[in-house]
């Protein structure tokens, strides 16, 4: 059975002066989640959004909110995400001292829990607390830099994919892998192909100046199709 591949636009590559107009033009082209990256500035040197600007954002949007924390002090975004009524919560386990109490404190308001990597970060931090969650996001690139244009995914990015859809299924799991960094026109196929569920897609896919938000997603779910094959063709 062919997978279900989800493209998460990322919020903070849009116009962040017409943010209302940017969901507007992204619900048009089809998409039903948004990627909300809350960035403390400490954590990594970014602000983009404001806990009033996701507020206001919740108003005016259906749209599912996969939200990722990066931030040294999780439980506070988390109890404002879970405020707010958002669909995923992601967070980091480089700044969680207590990654079990923030799991549950999701899950009990039937919140979808995430788990966030950094790219050098091991998969054995996960051996434990796997079964818990919904999803993994790993990072391709070092977090909040996107601004760094010259910025390339890390090295072993498709590697680690691999690993983690390996380890999923060795324990019979239903885990999804989100990608973040870099993930590109370039770079779908093969990451699709190595097992990634959700695609964070920014400036180098759906926001990619050279064509509009509609030609991108078409561009994107035809890369997809191709990585799906291509995983079919390896495994068949």
């Amino acid at each position: 059975m062919q997978r279900n591949i989800t493209i998460a636009p990322s919020i903070m590559c849009a116009d962040l002066c017409n943010l209302e107009k940017s969901v507007r033009e992204i619900e048009e082209a089809g998409l039903d989640t948004l990627h909300i990256d809350i960035i403390d500035g400490t954590f990594s040197p970014s602000m983009p959004l404001g806990i009033e600007t996701i507020e206001q954002l919740r108003k005016i949007t259906d749209m599912k909110f996969d939200v990722h924390i990066m931030a040294n002090t999780n439980e506070f975004f988390i109890q404002e995400m879970l405020r707010i009524g958002v669909e995923q919560i992601t967070f980091h386990v480089e700044t969680s001292v207590h990654i079990d109490r923030y799991i549950n404190l999701i899950k009990k308001h039937d919140t979808k829990v995430g788990i966030a990597l950094n790219p050098a970060t091991p998969l054995s931090v996960l051996d434990y607390v796997l079964p818990q969650i919904d999803t993994v996001l790993l990072m391709l690139i070092n977090p909040g830099f996107a601004t760094d244009k010259g910025e390339k995914q890390v090295s072993y990015a498709t590697k680690k994919v691999e690993d983690l859809a390996r380890l999923i299924r060795s324990k019979d799991l239903d885990t999804k892998i989100e990608v973040d960094g870099r993930v590109s026109l370039n770079t779908i196929p093969t990451l699709v192909r190595a097992g990634a569920d959700i695609l964070v897609a920014g400036s180098t896919s759906l926001f990619e100046k050279s064509n509009g938000l509609k030609d991108n997603k078409k561009l994107m779910e035809s890369l997809i199709q191709e990585g799906l094959h291509e995983e079919v063709g390896i495994n068949g």
